[in-house]
């Protein structure tokens, strides 16, 4: 379970680092701490689950540069998340909520405190300066994003 629970985190981040090629646009809605600030839906079909949201929530969708495995969600002409496609079997623990903290790192050290586990690689600055996330799996073995409207500052170097 851990290692499928991995993979689709390797597989989000993956499919974020090609959302992030396209060119620089604007960072997410500053939503504040503790809201949601966006979201991975995955799926086995693309077409098909565009076609069920659109008709759903009335939600818009625009092509992910670099990939036609992957889609924006758009909603009144604001990016709220993507709609990607699967790597492999869709389980209960596909799609990742991000939720908008204030300190990247302040909040992976409590998530540590708490029982969580911070995978390897994160966290990471977003490229364009547009933040930071995390990925924290809870002790229940969940995995939550975490979205921070500040990039990571450099860690400070131990004195000589």
């Amino acid at each position: 379970m851990r290692k499928a629970i991995l993979a689709m985190i390797m597989a989000s981040t993956l499919v974020t680092g090609v959302l992030l090629a396209a060119p620089p646009k604007a960072p997410p809605a500053d939503v504040g701490p503790g809201h949601i600030a966006w979201f991975d839906i995955t799926t086995t079909n693309l077409p098909r689950s565009k076609e069920f949201y659109g008709k759903l929530f009335d939600w818009q969708f625009t092509p992910v540069q670099g990939t036609d495995q992957a889609a924006e969600i758009v909603v009144g002409g604001t990016a709220i998340g993507t709609l990607r496609v699967a790597e492999g079997k869709i389980s209960t623990f596909n799609g990742v909520v991000y939720v908008q903290v204030t300190d990247i790192r302040a909040s992976c050290k409590r998530a540590k405190e708490l029982g969580g586990m911070i995978p390897a690689g994160f966290p990471f600055d977003l490229q364009d300066g547009i933040g930071a996330i995390a990925v924290v799996v809870d002790p229940a073995g969940h995995p939550i994003g975490m979205y921070s409207r500040t990039p990571l500052t450099p860690a400070p170097h131990p004195a000589k």
